[in-house]
């Protein structure tokens, strides 16, 4: 017996380092777009040990480890896994929201949650913004997908939307404030919950007052603050208390921002010492709502169905039927030849854009809204590619304070990193179907 312990000591040594050399994975000969800018590196090799990327280089710098599995990439665009820096977990495409929150409740920690997550995840998105939804479900699926114990994209919560006063039957995930030390008291919850993010909507309905100690208090514990952009005052309002991003380009069909707003954001973005301005235009659902309405069959794609039990899937399916019916969009016709001309007034102002969808509002879904932003912001609006990428990878990461760990493809961060056939940069839409989806080193796809 005991000559046979040194030789089963000695095997058990061997199995352990083959298994630690065989956690490194190669992927090779790729043309990689790393976040950062810079012109795209050909026939690219990317070392992941475990959850991290241990080196970067091209097959003539970087040598392979002998046992290190090979994952091919030739022929295929690599960069970092895709964020969206607006979407709602918590909806899913369904056209009736009243009907949808009453009924969906009881399903959202442990069904339609972790389903968009998942969905997301599969497009070739490793990390996204949720703002939106009740507080405890929103901690528990955010912190499940942290622990490894379902699958999704890496989510960034806000809890409850904060605004003056919610929308009837809508209490558990909107909060309203009256006055300012209830601000700070409903605030000073949301940042003893834990969440990363504070979700601010409806800001020119509430006092300065109000809105200043919502602002402050969020900022006084490091937590930015989201703001909604859809009425001028809202901008205005939000400009002034310092909120760290707006979203959307905003409900009428004004062909323009108004001139004293898009002075106070020059004046904002020529007063570097507080960073960029950020602001996530969310323009995809309104763009294509006609191309939808009249060509219906894209919905047909059941990418949307991971997840879902059949009887919500046959449940969405029936409340978009009528593309052309929905409440929702009837006046989007009138706002789209506006969402161009507001895109090009911030960008000559010097605003940030981030790519955000308001994903799973109607017809629009988690595994589909991202790359139909970018696709939208390259081919329609003339963005450049390379922009449109940094704005779904390096600047999200950098917003959210997490650019040390995720963003771009280096060394020492985690291996969030997607790869596609062919030329991203010159075919953006390529995107609608990634090939390969790798999140902390882990291969899903």
């Amino acid at each position: 017996m005991t000559n046979k312990i040194p030789f089963l000591v000695l095997l058990l040594i061997s199995i352990t380092a083959f298994s630690q050399t065989k956690k490194i994975k190669a992927l090779v000969g790729g043309t990689l777009i790393d976040g950062y800018g810079a012109e795209p590196i050909d026939n690219s090799v990317i070392l992941v040990e475990g959850e991290k990327i241990k080196a970067v280089g091209t097959i003539t710098t970087l040598e392979i480890p002998d046992h290190a599995e090979i994952i091919s990439t030739e022929g295929m665009t690599v960069l970092p896994g895709l964020w969206d820096m607006h979407v709602h977990t918590m909806i899913n495409g369904h056209a009736d929201y009243a009907y949808w929150d009453k009924t969906y409740p009881p399903l959202l920690k442990d069904v339609i949650m972790p389903s968009s997550a998942e969905q997301l995840l599969m497009a070739g998105v490793t990390s996204a913004r949720d703002l939106g939804a009740p507080l405890e479900e929103s901690i528990a699926v955010r912190d499940a997908i942290n622990n490894g114990d379902i699958p999704g994209a890496t989510l960034y919560v806000s809890g409850p939307f904060i605004q003056k006063k919610p929308y009837p039957g809508t209490e558990d995930f909107r909060w309203g404030v009256n006055g300012p030390e209830d601000a700070r008291k409903k605030i000073k919850k949301l940042v003893s919950a834990g969440v990363d993010v504070v979700k601010l909507i409806d800001q020119d309905k509430m006092s300065m007052e109000e809105l200043s100690a919502i602002v402050d208090e969020a900022h006084k514990n490091e937590l930015k603050v989201v703001a909604h952009g859809h009425r001028p005052d809202e901008i205005r309002r939000g400009l002034m208390v310092g909120a760290d991003c707006f979203e959307h380009t905003g409900l009428s069909s004004a062909p323009r921002y108004p001139d004293d707003i898009m002075g106070m954001i020059r004046e904002r973005t020529a007063d570097m010492s507080s960073g960029p301005l950020y602001w996530c235009p969310t323009v995809e659902g309104l763009y294509n709502y006609e191309y939808t309405r009249d060509n219906p069959e894209v919905l047909d794609n059941d990418s949307w169905h991971r997840g879902l039990p059949d009887s919500v899937v046959t449940d969405i399916k029936n409340s978009i039927k009528h593309p052309d019916r929905l409440p929702y969009f009837q006046l989007t016709p009138v706002r789209k030849p506006t969402l161009k001309t507001k895109i090009q007034q911030l960008l000559d102002a010097g605003v940030v854009l981030m790519i955000g969808t308001d994903s799973g509002i109607p017809m629009k879904f988690h595994s589909q809204s991202t790359w139909n932003e970018l696709d939208v912001w390259v081919n329609e609006f003339g963005i450049d590619p390379m922009y449109a990428i940094r704005a779904a990878t390096y600047w999200p990461s950098l917003w959210m304070g997490v650019s040390d760990e995720v963003g771009t493809v280096t060394p020492g961060k985690y291996a969030d990193i997607i790869a596609v056939k062919g030329d991203v940069l010159r075919y953006i839409s390529l995107l609608q179907d990634v090939d390969i989806v790798i999140k902390h080193g882990k291969q899903y796809k």
